[in-house]
């Protein structure tokens, strides 16, 4: 799941080497939280217009954690 968001991020920035991907334990409703961080100038690259890419990354990301029986949430730092 982690590297599935870290490859998606990277085709969309211009600095690939700056995006990175941390993963924390399932909370206590058994959430496990995604943040990706990419670089400042990127970061606009990756939310999109209106927020229409971040919208489409988490959607896949839910849809493969679905899959999986995981319950996901992504955060972009």
């Amino acid at each position: 799941m982690e590297e599935l968001l870290l490859n998606m991020a990277k085709g969309l920035v211009d600095a690939p080497d700056a995006v990175s991907v941390t993963v924390d334990e399932p909370n206590e409703e058994n959430v496990v939280v995604f943040h990706l961080h990419v670089a400042e100038d990127d970061v606009g690259r990756v939310i999109g217009k209106q927020g229409r890419i971040a919208k489409a990354l988490r959607t896949v990301m839910f849809s493969t954690a679905n899959r999986k029986g995981m319950r996901i949430q992504v955060e972009i730092d």
